[in-house]
């Protein structure tokens, strides 16, 4: 069976369309999962689109990953900067990572410029507001593509 692309939300992002759409966007989460999974879909992968306001079960969702995944994207969102757990989760895995961010997190307050996340990601997407997911959706492809 072939593996799918795992993409991870973490906490607030159940709120996007509604929750500061001046720096969000206005597209809900479903939206783009919506989206992705078309673009998964046409290329003959699945995709497994997840979100939590828990650290535990992204960590779970991580660890699954290890067995199910080709390739990880996870938008930790307020986690990114906080999480020594989701970083130590992520270094188990042996698929491309993917960061993403909405919002161009260097822009922004100065904690949001540091991310625990990085140092273990293949690849960091930030800025493109809800177009991130599937440039992320087309990395993750191209990824797994090359690896064979």
């Amino acid at each position: 069976m072939q593996k799918s692309i795992h993409v991870l939300n973490g906490p607030n992002l159940n709120m996007l369309g509604t929750r500061e759409p001046e720096i969000y966007g206005e597209d809900t989460l479903n939206d783009i999962e919506q989206r992705c999974a078309a673009r998964a879909d046409a290329a003959g992968r699945r995709l497994v689109f997840r979100q939590s306001n828990h650290e535990g079960e992204l960590i779970d969702w991580i660890q699954s990953a290890r067995i199910e995944a080709a390739a990880l994207i996870i938008n930790p969102a307020a986690f990114t900067h906080t999480s020594v757990a989701i970083h130590d989760a992520l270094k188990l895995l042996e698929c491309p990572v993917i960061e993403l961010h909405l919002s161009n997190t260097h822009a922004r307050e100065d904690f949001r410029r540091h991310s625990y996340v990085s140092p273990v990601a293949t690849a960091i997407i930030a800025g493109f507001g809800s177009l991130g997911y599937e440039l992320a959706v087309e990395a993750a492809l191209s990824m797994i593509d090359r690896a064979g």
